[in-house]
């Protein structure tokens, strides 16, 4: 695409060299620069972009986006912008030709079960429409093609790039996990979405938004980003913003939001409603009702908390004008997702569960789930992440003597923090009569909570879910909380009877 192309529907940009220069790619990352690629210099909150113009030529960029034009880059095209992340957005998309005109397009916003709900609709959507691809916190799914995720919403180039591969690959629709961090950055921007799911805000990422209520208007991002009036081609469904009710949050969500609304909950009076909600260790059974259309449903994902992940994605199946029956019995059949209360087989008579749940009301949720189908005692073991929300780490320990028997501390990913500071901001939430202990060692806190659990009880691995990795300071490691589990289960040493 020629330069004059890529700029010609964006106002404000000084144009300083020929516009007829071919351009093979847009980055904002200097490191995945190309020959003939398009380098975007933005300011972010830690670095300049500015200071990698110089590597990214080298790579082999032949134009640059800034706000300051360098009189010196002679042989380079210079795309003069005030504010460069206002165009980013505009630029990557014009560059993969807006590939969400060509989508059917679900955001998912909430601090939890963004993940499950993704999962859910990819599987309703797979089965009604053809492929539908995902990006999200596990993987990004691009047709048959699979990778591993590196943060849960990418940048605007990346998200624009694997959309118009989506559709090279033959998917008609996508599933995005939308987080707040993303909205405030515009790393959401030109993303034309068709559906906006709500899922629920609770005490999270304070380190960043410093108040609930930056955090809940970043979240709102969202649903203001609906515009009806925008029709996408062989298309007429309307835009809908889909809520839960349940949620005191859900209110502010839709709050200049133009598209056609849907609520959904347990509780409170919602569009969409479930009644007579069973739970079991094997899942839930309960009624759903929809304008006066009544289902029975099974929902093989344990727990209450994944009712509404499983309602939000039957509002999004109604959006799309399916019917409820066919809706819920295809959620049904849908697989089970990593590192969300994922079972550790074992023959050692105990309920071994893997999940993410790295905030307070996360691990309520979960707890609140396994107390349905618990016999015995429950053990929890988490640690909190470092370079995180320090205001959640005591809370997270209340939680855990609230609702488990016992409760091991351990590191989660520590990052650039002391472990032992972090242990300390936790346990100030445990009373002085908590059952705790310490063992930072992640794979000998796993491999001690199996020792002591015995046939009957429930051991919850809280906080990394399906990360393969455990970060450090200075270093990596690899490490998967149910490989970790499998392999201390099958050394019998670790459990004596």
């Amino acid at each position: 695409m020629k330069i004059k192309k890529l700029i010609k529907e964006i106002p404000g940009i000084s144009l300083k060299g020929s516009k007829e220069v071919e351009i093979t790619g847009v980055s904002n990352n200097s490191k995945l620069i190309s020959p003939g690629n398009l380098f975007i210099a933005k300011k972010g909150r830690i670095s300049d972009g500015s200071n990698f113009i110089g590597e990214a030529i080298e790579a082999g960029a032949v134009a640059i986006a800034t706000d300051i034009y360098d009189p010196t880059l002679y042989n380079t095209v210079q795309l003069i912008h005030p504010s460069i992340a206002s165009i980013e957005g505009a630029l990557a998309a014009n560059y993969y030709h807006f590939p969400c005109e060509e989508l059917y397009t679900v955001g998912i916003t909430g601090t939890n079960g963004k993940t499950t709900t993704s999962y859910y609709i990819k599987h309703l959507l797979d089965h009604f429409q053809g492929p539908c691809g995902l990006i999200g916190t596990i993987e990004c799914i691009i047709g048959n093609m699979r990778y591993q995720a590196t943060r849960t919403t990418p940048d605007v180039c990346s998200n624009q790039k694997m959309l118009r591969e989506m559709i090279l690959q033959g998917c008609r629709s996508a599933v995005m996990e939308v987080t707040s961090h993303a909205l405030d950055q515009g790393r959401a921007d030109y993303i034309d979405f068709d559906v906006a799911v709500f899922t629920n805000l609770s005490l999270d990422h304070l380190d960043y938004h410093q108040t609930m209520e930056r955090y809940a208007a970043a979240k709102q991002k969202l649903f203001s980003s609906l515009n009806p009036k925008k029709i996408k081609k062989n298309q007429s469904l309307p835009k809908v913003a889909i809520v839960n009710s349940d949620c005191l949050w859900h209110r502010q969500m839709l709050q200049d939001c133009k598209a056609e609304r849907m609520t959904y909950g347990i509780v409170n009076t919602s569009d969409l409603y479930c009644t007579d909600l069973k739970c079991s260790s094997s899942g839930s059974r309960f009624m759903l009702h929809y304008h006066g259309e009544t289902v029975e449903c099974y929902n093989p994902m344990i727990g209450r908390y994944n009712v509404y992940n499983f309602m939000a994605a039957t509002a999004v199946g109604l959006a799309r004008k399916l019917p409820l029956k066919e809706i819920v019995d295809c959620l049904a059949k849908t697989p089970s997702i990593s590192g969300r209360l994922e079972n550790v087989p074992n023959n050692l008579g105990v309920n071994i569960f893997v999940d993410f749940a790295h905030s307070d009301d996360a691990l309520k949720n979960v707890f609140v789930s396994l107390k349905e189908i618990k016999n015995g005692r429950i053990i929890a073991l988490f640690g909190c992440g470092g370079d995180r929300d320090k205001t959640k780490r005591p809370k997270m320990a209340e939680v855990c003597e609230h609702f488990a028997d016992l409760t091991i501390v351990t590191n989660d990913n520590p990052r650039c923090e002391n472990p032992e500071e972090i242990c300390r901001d936790i346990i100030r939430g445990f009373s002085k009569n908590a059952n705790y202990a310490i063992e930072l060692d992640r794979k000998e806190a796993i491999a001690k909570a199996i020792r002591l659990a015995e046939p009957g009880d429930i051991l919850l691995i809280a906080g990394k879910g399906h990360e393969p990795y455990q970060i450090f300071a200075h270093h990596t490691l690899e490490f998967d909380d149910c490989q970790v589990a499998l392999d201390a289960i099958q050394q019998n040493k670790v459990f004596k009877r």
